[in-house]
């Protein structure tokens, strides 16, 4: 997905919902923090969407631009509508969202996740392809460990539940490491 399919996401979202205000989640959310990314961040082409102030109408994007819509078959990327527990976050995320607004968006606004809580919201999902998503974000320098752990004790998790996230964040750096990448020690 390229920043421009994302601005027409949001545009779409918000002709769909009359809505103002987008939170992004997932990995487009880069997109908010570099027009353009390495091709790594850029092969999913689905945005994961919800309303600010309205996130039960996130059901509405997915069934008008959601995967298999017309939407989706026109232009080959589509929007999932989700919601705000779709992603761990730490508590102040949103103090770190990056904007999204201009003439392609109609003016409305998408809060794409800071590059710190997407790598965190990835690192608590602990799928495959997120470890491979934030190692490629340690790879290309948008992520230290550093700055990942600084944030974890933010993390609405359990005591046993954080002491695993520092644990995988700690192998991820020291795998990126191994592979040659110079990473700062955390």
């Amino acid at each position: 997905m390229t920043r421009q399919e994302l601005e027409h996401i949001i545009r779409a979202s918000g002709d769909i919902t009359d809505q103002y205000e987008f939170v992004i989640v997932g990995s487009q959310s880069i997109l908010g923090t570099t027009a353009t990314p390495e091709a790594v961040f850029t092969v999913s082409m689905e945005a994961d969407i919800y309303p600010l102030q309205a996130p039960e109408l996130a059901d509405m994007i997915d069934g008008a631009i959601g995967e298999g819509s017309p939407f989706h078959d026109s232009y080959g990327y589509y929007a999932q509508g989700v919601g705000p527990d779709t992603a761990i976050l730490p508590r102040d995320w949103m103090t770190r969202v990056r904007r999204v607004q201009n003439a392609n968006t109609n003016d409305r606004v998408g809060y794409c996740l800071g590059i710190v809580d997407l790598f965190l919201a990835k690192a608590a999902a602990g799928r495959d392809k997120d470890r491979e998503f934030c190692a490629a974000l340690f790879e290309h320098g948008y992520v230290t460990p550093e700055a990942a752990l600084a944030l974890t004790g933010e993390m609405p998790l359990d005591e046993a539940t954080h002491r695993r996230l520092r644990a995988t964040i700690r192998r991820w750096a020291q795998a990126a490491r191994d592979a040659g990448h110079a990473l700062p020690d955390a």
